[in-house]
């Protein structure tokens, strides 16, 4: 009798017919490969049509960087796009930041999924778009504040890209794991206004494309199962500049949550959903930026005050303050100005942060 219940324990706690094959991190459920596949695609499933990410005949491109979130994302999209008919048509949009054995590496992998899942790619470069490539700008900012420039550069590239394709919507492989990220970030940093959406499931419909996470209530463990079990053809080495980045210290330490408590993930997300921020916080009115047309809510964009501090040899300029941005031997004066010879050095020739129009 008491081997009979074992043999019953040991059989998938959703179909009780085939072995399990792992146990869910999200629900801890026992359950078997056909299974796991059946759930993980019917919860994205539930999530877009619960939240309306799509309707028929839209343009789709996904923010394909070759690793195993936007490898999976594409690939259970493209699934689900038949399956259910969603009638939308489907890109892969990458960017080439410039990082040799990285990205080099990666984009690879892209063609090789452009070929496999049978979707249109286009790639466009940090070169092409400014002039610099990650491994240029690294020898001169160094490994502290690199992330900056490419977290500035690569959401703007993704912009460009897809006007390029002319689709209608963005999708991106953020998962739950970096949505509970982004509310811890935002609480450490004290950042409120971004705090009040930074869970949201779609951004930037007052921007140029909109963006959408459907992977929002997925946990990066289950991803990481389902490319695995799949053996879908994906890339799994970590940026070579990213290993000092402020948020690696929080996925850390949702990891150490996680560990404790599976649920903590969203139990986080489902926090950030329902704080009550008050009324006189928001996030600052938006423009376009005067020299390249991108969305800003100042005069030029971040990318182009980045970039200009490149060009003239001050890559800090739009990091810091001013006055801190100036590092050793460049001072400047009471007024808060660049010296009349620094500010008279011509600007090194390189492209303007960007040129398409929006």
């Amino acid at each position: 009798m008491e081997e009979g219940k074992r043999a019953v324990s040991r059989l998938c706690s959703i179909c009780s017919q085939r072995r399990p094959a792992l146990k869910r991190p999200k629900t801890l459920e026992q359950i078997c490969r056909e299974c796991f596949y059946a759930v993980f695609e019917e919860e994205i499933h539930r999530v877009i049509m619960e939240n309306h990410l799509f309707k028929a005949g839209e343009r789709i491109a996904v923010a394909a960087s070759g690793g195993k979130d936007s490898t999976v994302l594409a690939y259970v999209l493209s699934e689900l796009n038949r399956r259910h008919d969603y009638g939308l048509d489907l890109f892969l949009l990458s960017v080439d930041e410039g990082i040799t054995g990285y990205r080099d590496d990666s984009l690879e992998t892209v063609k090789r999924n452009e070929i496999q899942y049978g979707l249109p790619l286009k790639v466009v470069s940090y070169k092409d778009l400014y002039g610099w490539t990650m491994d240029e700008i690294v020898k001169v900012i160094g490994l502290k504040n690199n992330c900056t420039f490419c977290g500035v550069f690569r959401r703007q590239a993704l912009d460009r890209g897809a006007a390029l394709l002319k689709v209608d919507k963005l999708v991106t492989g953020h998962n739950a794991d970096d949505m509970a990220e982004t509310v811890l970030l935002n609480i450490l940093r004290g950042d409120i206004a971004r705090l009040s959406r930074c869970t949201f499931i779609m951004t930037g419909e007052d921007g140029p494309i909109p963006r959408c996470k459907p992977f929002k209530y997925t946990y990066e463990k289950e991803i990481d199962k389902y490319a695995y079990f799949k053996k879908l053809d994906y890339f799994s080495t970590e940026c070579i500049y990213s290993p000092n980045a402020y948020r690696g210290f929080a996925r850390e330490f949702i990891k150490d949550l996680e560990r404790i408590r599976p649920q903590a993930i969203l139990d986080i997300i489902r926090s950030g959903e329902d704080f009550r921020i008050s009324s006189s916080t928001r996030m600052p009115d938006q423009g376009t930026c005067e020299r390249c047309g991108y969305i800003s809510s100042q005069k030029l964009c971040k990318a182009c005050v980045l970039l200009e501090g490149l060009n003239r040899g001050l890559p800090k300029l739009g990091i810091s303050r001013a006055r801190e941005a100036i590092n050793g031997s460049e001072k400047l004066d009471k007024s808060g100005r660049l010296p009349k010879a620094e500010a008279e050095r011509p600007i090194l020739q390189s492209k303007p942060c960007g040129n398409l129009e929006f």
